[in-house]
């Protein structure tokens, strides 16, 4: 029985329509809905999945709130102990998904279910023979936080200790020399290293064979206490001989897949250091302003609106606007942006990055968990636990792996006594096959590498939200660009005025505009104001100053001359106006058939009449200063450049040009894109949708694999959402960054499955033909799963694709 929220439900009709969707379902009984506690409660058959259910509901245009939780889970060692977990997580009602990372050593569970659910989740993973506890985001721990002895390389290393005596007899021989212990000396060796530093292997083998399945510790379990009973037996049946024993089998066994578990925790952990990275850049404290006054306080005692305090060479606490002074900031570890970036009054900064020469005053815009390091925290971690498609396939290998291992053990053991060998040769050669078996490299392979590359891609500016997307995205064959905001910077610039022959100067002609537009936050507005600036054309004082809507600005301006009566606007009004556009008709007509907004300012005489042309002014959004050769990088790839535009053909092809795209569509409307992204798909090519992640959220996600670029004037927020990928600089340079990793992680995600099979091809016939001794078997276990994760760090050496203006 499944009680399921619904959201959305306002009638009795919605109730009706719900329930007869989930009565679609196969498997399902009844299905009854209470409008009031707006739940449904739903009796089926154990073939009924939560997903299912929510999937109906969906359908029927009703949601089912979605959660999610993370358990830390203990005892994995292998991929089929990820598969046991997660299908013992997926089978409790109301679960959506369960997804389980063995490098991370996590599982993210995504359900509808009570209260009460986190408790069966824990329970469920226990039941399956391990242990879990919820991840919080505050609990500690790691090897440090254990007490000394209980350290995983203490543990390794007393096991060392007391296995090495054990090995001498091997060196002993290379030498010539009999150096081999009394079997008693090697029964008090051998015993504590197998009963109780190989104690962990035990546990975990007993809860699988509990819960019905295999893994690795099942194997290395099995191998050697059957290579320690066998010596016992040999020892017990010729006590007074000196019968060949296999102590140190048993004892070399454990040791080794231990100090190899230990290498491989050690090489994860630095898989991880991108999110240390980031968490490190938060201050402990900041200055804040209060009542003219500076205190120090700690981070989590400030509030929304609270202004700090920010010192040349000090990182900035926390998200925020300046409110007063002016400086460079150095984003480069949040956002990739290698240059220091100029902040003053009224724009956003980000918390964690370092204020380089001036003084700043900041107000608190976000704090905490809604801080943009935070959030990338999260969306880094996310991808880190995810599971990219090619894993599916791989964990359909895992499932049957370690019970195929066991049959071909059985089947060396039955193969060689049949063939004559005594009964404690073809033990230890079984016991070979066992121990050489590397279930855990399999497991390790694809989600080493993702874990590597998505820290790589976080250093970069580049946050991989979905684990597929990195795979989705080195296959692309068609980049589809937005253009404003996009491949261009996003907010129009004045890029060209003219006055009529005899008319004021160019600088006059900004300081009227200035002075008319000085109090607009209208686009245009801005770009005189700041052409004003740089120019050195300070606007003039303006009184009476109104907006004409769908036409433009009229006031009085003073001028050298006076007081002026001015408009500025479109040519319709200035055509209702009665103003004579011909002198600068010709020049207005070139700037339109590039793309460009033209405005027209025009002032009535001092003694009245129809308004007289002043001048033109000609407004574009110019393109991003490495769109050019991002498209270029591409194109070079062979793969296919598109340009989809709401605007008009002519600004949509003028940019087209000037970047080197040849294929345009244009006066494409934000709900049209979405279609057309399906268009470009037709006959399966894939396609990656690059947008600024507000108006073409519907094209991102009909893509393969949508890429959001971030704004500074808060669009990050939703563009953080909107993808599958987010370029945290806005620069278009960044997708030739993303397109090459993604590359170079699926390169080494196939060369790690390559080593995890060719371990396993080529060690398991060689254990059965009795070519391998269990401690050469060990050790080579042991090494598989650090090369596959050392492999795997390699790729934080990965060199970005280097810009032609580097």
């Amino acid at each position: 029985m499944w009680t399921i929220p619904i959201e959305g439900m306002t009638c009795a009709s919605c109730a009706g329509r719900v329930e007869k969707a989930l009565l679609r379902v196969p498997g399902v009984r009844s299905a009854r809905v209470n409008l009031a506690s707006e739940t449904a409660l739903v009796e089926g058959g154990a073939q009924v999945g939560s997903q299912a259910l929510a999937e109906s509901v969906q359908r029927a245009g009703y949601q089912v709130p979605r959660k999610v939780m993370e358990l830390a889970v203990e005892g994995m060692s292998c991929a089929s102990c990820v598969t046991r977990i997660e299908k013992a997580l997926a089978a409790l009602p109301g679960v959506l998904e369960a997804s389980v990372n063995l490098a991370t050593q996590q599982a993210r569970v995504a359900y509808w279910g009570g209260a009460d659910l986190p408790a069966q989740a824990l329970a469920a993973v226990q039941k399956a023979g391990y242990t879990a506890h919820l991840v919080d985001g505050a609990a500690g721990g790691g090897d440090e936080a254990r007490p000394f002895w209980a350290r995983e390389g203490v543990q390794v290393l007393a096991s060392a200790l007391l296995s090495a005596p054990l090995v001498l007899p091997m060196v002993g021989d290379l030498a010539g020399r009999h150096w081999m212990l009394p079997a008693l000396w090697q029964a008090l060796l051998a015993t504590p290293v197998l009963f109780v530093f190989g104690a962990r292997f035990f546990r975990a083998a007993w809860g699988a064979v509990r819960a019905g399945t295999a893994n690795m510790d099942l194997l290395v379990a099995l191998g050697t206490s059957a290579a320690w009973a066998l010596s016992m037996a040999l020892w017990w049946r010729d006590p007074q001989g000196m019968p060949h024993l296999y102590f140190e089998s048993a004892a070399v066994v454990i040791t080794l897949v231990r100090l190899g578990k230990w290498m491989e925790s050690r090489a994860k952990r630095r898989t991880l250091e991108a999110l240390d990275a980031l968490q490190s850049l938060r201050p402990a404290t900041a200055q804040r302003l209060s009542g003219g006054q500076v205190h120090t306080v700690p981070v989590g005692e400030l509030a929304l609106g609270d202004t700090i305090l920010v010192k040349p060479g000090e990182r900035i606490a926390v998200d925020g606007e300046v409110v007063d002074g002016r400086s460079h900031v150095d984003e480069s570890l949040i956002t990739g942006e290698s240059l220091p970036v100029a902040r003053g009054p009224g724009d956003a900064v980000i918390g964690g990055s370092v204020n380089a020469e001036g003084v700043l005053q900041v107000k608190a815009t976000a704090l905490g968990a809604e801080s943009q390091i935070a959030r990338i925290v999260r969306l880094v971690a996310s991808a880190q636990g995810g599971k990219a498609p090619i894993q599916q396939q791989v964990d359909k290998v895992a499932a049957v792996f370690v019970p195929a291992v066991l049959v071909l053990a059985v089947v060396t053991l039955a193969g060689w006594w049949l063939a004559g060998e005594d009964g404690a040769t073809a033990l230890i050669r079984a016991v070979s096959v066992l121990v050489i078996a590397c279930p855990c490299a399999l497991g390790l392979a694809t989600p080493a590498a993702l874990m590597v590359a998505s820290g790589v891609a976080a250093r970069r500016g580049i946050l991989v939200r979905e684990a597929s997307a990195l795979e989705h995205l080195r296959s692309v064959q068609v980049v589809a660009f937005d253009k404003t905001g996009t491949l261009t910077e996003g907010r129009p610039r004045l890029l060209q005025h003219q006055g009529v022959p005899g008319g004021p100067a160019e600088g006059e002609l900004l300081a009227l505009a200035g002075g008319l537009q000085a109090a607009s936050e209208h686009p245009l507005a801005r770009a005189v104001l700041a052409a004003a600036a740089e120019r050195g054309s300070p606007a003039h004082a303006a009184r009476g100053v109104a907006a004409v809507p769908g036409c433009g600005m009229q006031g009085e301006v003073e001028s050298p001359a006076g007081w002026q009566r001015v408009a500025l606007g479109q040519a319709r009004w200035m055509d209702e106006l009665g103003v004579d556009r011909t002198a600068l008709a010709a020049f207005a007509e070139a700037c339109e058939a590039r793309g460009e907004t033209v405005s027209w300012l025009c002032a009535t005489p001092p003694g009245g009449g129809a308004p007289t042309l002043l001048g033109c002014f000609s407004f574009g959004d110019q393109a991003r200063g490495r769109a050019r050769a991002a498209v270029a990088a591409l194109q070079a790839q062979g793969l296919r450049c598109v340009l989809i535009s709401g605007d008009s053909l002519g600004a949509a092809g003028h940019l087209a040009r000037e970047v080197g795209i040849t294929e345009v569509h244009a006066q494409v409307r934000p709900e049209q894109k979405a279609a057309l992204v399906t268009r470009l798909q037709a006959g399966g090519t894939a396609v990656a949708m690059v947008g600024d992640g507000i108006n073409d959220a519907p094209a991102l996600a009909a893509a393969d694999v949508g890429l959001a670029m971030a704004h500074a004037e808060g669009g990050t927020d939703i563009a953080m959402h909107s993808a599958g990928i987010t370029l945290l600089r806005a620069d278009p340079w960044g997708v030739v960054e993303a397109i090459a990793l993604a590359r170079a992680s699926h390169t080494k995600i196939r060369q790690n499955l390559f080593w995890a099979f060719f371990y396993n091809v080529v060690g398991l016939p060689l254990a059965a033909l009795g070519w391998l001794s269990p401690v050469f078997a060990g050790g080579a276990m042991a090494m598989s799963s650090v090369s596959v994760v050392g492999n795997a760090l390699w790729l934080g050496r990965w060199k970005p694709p280097v810009p032609p203006d580097a």
